[in-house]
């Protein structure tokens, strides 16, 4: 990966001109959202940083974000208002929660002399996800200037993250830039040994970070579903486990690949087997041969220990994915040693990066949330940014407005 991706060739906030003008910011504050509460309000908390700053420097704001997945159509129960409430808190100052996205409400909210304004939901626009071009333009003319701070949506060439960049001077926010920071430092000469925790449910989802982490980490523990994949490439039985049949070559190539760049899998010898993912099923720890019939739900305490005792010795650990259904306490046990080993291993001052929703939500469950170097607000597009891809909304700072 080559410069391109790092945050020293990103404009930052320091180089516009805000002061006296209405700036657009776009965050990422898609925040778990039910009977119109947020669940965890991390995303919008970190927004705040780049906020301050712009408000430091006399800038007035008009705040965008998408929550959830309206298609296009107006959905009350995903109006961005509750999040608006919130982030009034965290600033302390006033937000008018516009109750449009491009029209006559917000346009005449951000003519105004209103600090903080909140527009509508992007997503309830069918010109965002299609990256409309009239659709972009409108948005742009809602500011003089843009920032860029949804590293979580950086991935997508949507019309907030692609269209108005190439509209307006822009630059990158302070938690982009530092997500992009953080994660570079994964790619560029991590202190060995680098061990990555992979977790998660598919493997035909992290094919492309495995790829580009083979010849660059020193060790791979693989868990949760997809571990069963990889298990079954190597023709070990998994009873009626998760395997991606389709993606058994693939994955055969990447291991003779880490076989032949001396990079070590570790894969589950033992598992929490249980004849359905739920919480009431029937379930015990078995070894990895006596599954029998039933599905793995948890990697086992053997294999916990070993991924512990790889990790133990990491001076720099990625970890994305949970090792089990760890929603579920019965299956959590891998997912709990698989964090605590990475916390112990930051406390004894390796570098470690944990990216994903569910890690985070796993990490904020232990109260472990601040026990790691960097935790990710990015899911997918932390993972395409750890294949090695140059993310559309990274390179449109670079070359927009």
């Amino acid at each position: 990966m080559g410069r391109a991706g790092t945050a020293a060739a990103l404009p930052g906030i320091e180089d516009l001109d805000v002061d006296g003008r209405r700036v657009l910011v776009r965050c990422d504050l898609n925040v778990p959202f039910k009977d119109r509460r947020i669940g965890d309000d991390l995303r919008v908390r970190s927004a705040v940083p780049t906020l301050e700053a712009l408000l430091g420097k006399g800038a007035r704001l008009a705040v965008c974000s998408h929550l959830g997945r309206p298609k296009g159509e107006v959905v009350d129960e995903l109006r961005l208002a509750p999040v608006g409430e919130r982030l009034a808190q965290l600033l302390d100052r006033p937000v008018t929660a516009a109750d449009d996205v491009v029209g006559d409400h917000a346009t005449a909210a951000c003519a105004s002399d209103d600090e903080v304004v909140l527009l509508e939901n992007l997503r309830f626009e069918p010109g965002e996800e299609a990256n409309d071009d009239g659709f972009a333009e409108a948005l742009a003319g809602l500011g003089h200037a843009y920032v860029d701070d949804a590293f979580g949506a950086a991935h997508r060439a949507h019309a907030s993250i692609v269209g108005v960049a190439e509209r307006l001077p822009c630059a990158a926010g302070l938690l982009l830039q530092e997500e992009v920071a953080k994660l570079s430092k994964l790619l560029e000469e991590p202190a060995a040994p680098f061990v990555a925790v992979l977790g998660g449910a598919k493997v035909s989802d992290k094919l492309g970070v495995l790829g580009n982490l083979i010849g660059r980490a020193d060790a791979i523990c693989i868990g949760g579903a997809m571990a069963f994949t990889l298990l079954a490439a190597r023709g070990q039985d998994v009873g009626g486990s998760l395997v991606e049949k389709d993606r058994l070559d693939d994955v055969r190539a990447l291991l003779d690949e880490a076989d032949a760049k001396g990079v070590a899998v570790h894969l589950p010898t033992d598992v929490v087997a249980a004849t359905a993912p739920k919480a009431d099923a029937d379930h015990d720890t078995v070894p990895l041969a006596g599954i029998g019939d039933r599905i793995g739900v948890d990697i086992g305490p053997e294999s916990a220990g070993a991924f512990a005792d790889v990790i133990a010795g990491a001076r720099t650990v990625l970890w994305n994915g949970p090792m089990g259904i760890f929603e579920i306490d019965a299956y959590s046990g891998g997912t709990k040693a698989v964090a605590g080993a990475i916390a112990e291993a930051t406390s004894r001052g390796a570098y470690t990066v944990a990216g994903g929703g569910d890690s985070a939500a796993a990490l904020a469950q232990l109260g472990l949330d601040d026990s790691i170097s960097h935790l990710s607000t990015g899911g997918g597009a932390s993972l395409e940014f750890l294949e090695g891809k140059d993310l559309p909304g990274v390179a449109a700072l670079r070359g927009g407005g």
